[in-house]
């Protein structure tokens, strides 16, 4: 049963869209010697400057077990560090290294591309879409 009305057609439209260009994320993961996954993470890193284990991976819809392994290999490319929380000495919290931080800043760049869709709308339908989005995301 097709659910009818202009929500349910632009969720459609809008979800179509990302899977053509899901590939995308791991593509350029890949050129960098990432996961996408790990990729997802330094994005995250990226707009906080520490975000705990737990956050991690609730974000990343994974098992803490998971997220484990996945800083793990980002520590040990010197990318990220494990520290102590201030106000929980047990619990872990990560940020980016230097290298790590820049990294990040040329991957987001990278994915910062649109995709080539993108180029058929006019300069004012890309300003249309994006306040849309902007403002169905509340930004």
């Amino acid at each position: 049963m097709k659910t009818a009305g202009a929500a349910c057609d632009t969720w459609e439209l809008l979800f179509d869209l990302v899977m053509a260009t899901r590939p995308h994320v791991p593509a350029v993961a890949a050129e960098y010697g990432l996961t996408e996954a790990q990729c997802h993470l330094l994005h995250l890193l990226g707009q906080q400057k520490s975000v705990t284990m737990r956050c991690l991976a609730k974000a990343l819809a994974c098992d803490a077990s998971n997220i484990t392994g996945i800083v793990d290999r980002l520590e040990a490319r010197g990318l990220v560090a494990r520290q102590a929380a201030t106000h929980d000495r047990r619990v872990k919290q990560l940020v980016l290294t230097a290298a790590g931080a820049a990294l990040r800043a040329e991957l987001a760049q990278r994915l910062a591309q649109p995709p080539a869709a993108f180029a058929r709308l006019s300069a004012e339908d890309q300003q249309a879409l994006r306040n849309l989005l902007r403002k169905a995301l509340a930004r």
